[in-house]
């Protein structure tokens, strides 16, 4: 299975939920890869810590690569790291991304994505993780995912997004990828004794939208998880956050 994790708000948590979904998945012993096309590199600097900066053969480079005349292609493996956690690899961003979206947006490089992870037929699960836009990376993402996943933090801000998001979603089904579902929205920096939050997922499952029942709490020990760089299984296993997290993947797995 293919998730991206797609939302053009910042801030809502999309490298947090793909990393911690697959590390759990990881940890239950399935083959898992994180997919971080994202140039601020949150899910790279998450999973590889200070390491990061010593890898080569970034997204960067694959992106690079796809844009050069030459007879010797890299395999798609050679992209990929691993990480400190067993069953746990990546495919890490690189800041300097940013600068060749708009070659390979005139070049239409929009499905070297999925033809490169339809060879990595190794892994359980991919979970991608896009930037907060509706560019050329996400696009990419979309068309490669088989499902798609969308951070709601619960504020006026992500519900007037959230219909154009699955607009967006639904035109790319329509245009380029006819499997893309919408697997579900997740309810992230959830407050339950807040009027506010309530009311507002309420009114989504009352819209007949897909919200997703396993909700994910606000907590401050999301931040040491992150300075870390340990995802929260890892971290602190009996933590609720981390029960949540469970309990999402739980639901998502069937």
């Amino acid at each position: 299975m293919r998730r991206v994790v797609f939302n053009k708000k910042g801030g809502v948590g999309k490298s947090t939920i793909a990393c911690n979904l697959a590390a759990i998945n990881a940890r239950e012993g399935r083959k898992t890869l994180v997919v971080d096309l994202d140039p601020q590199s949150n899910s790279t600097q998450y999973l590889l810590g200070p390491k990061m900066h010593q890898v080569e053969s970034t997204l960067y480079d694959f992106f690079s690569d796809s844009l050069k005349m030459t007879f010797r292609k890299r395999e798609t493996r050679e992209y990929v790291h691993p990480t400190p956690f067993e069953n746990l690899d990546i495919m890490p961003a690189h800041t300097d991304m940013a600068e060749l979206k708009n070659k390979l947006e005139q070049r239409y490089k929009i499905f070297k994505l999925k033809e490169a992870l339809e060879q990595l037929d190794a892994y359980h699960s991919v979970y991608i993780d896009t930037p907060p836009a509706l560019n050329f990376y996400t696009l990419s993402a979309l068309i490669a995912a088989e499902s798609c996943l969308i951070p709601f933090d619960c504020d006026d801000f992500s519900r007037k997004a959230l219909y154009s998001l699955l607009e967006s979603v639904h035109e790319i089904r329509e245009d380029h990828n006819p499997g893309l579902k919408v697997e579900g929205i997740v309810v992230n920096q959830f407050q339950p004794r807040a009027n506010l939050p309530k009311r507002m997922v309420k009114e989504l499952v009352e819209e007949g939208l897909p919200v997703l029942e396993a909700y994910l709490s606000h907590s401050v020990k999301i931040r040491e998880s992150h300075d870390k760089a340990l995802p929260m299984v890892h971290l602190d296993p009996r933590h609720k956050l981390t029960e949540e997290y469970m309990a999402l993947y739980r639901k998502l797995e069937g």
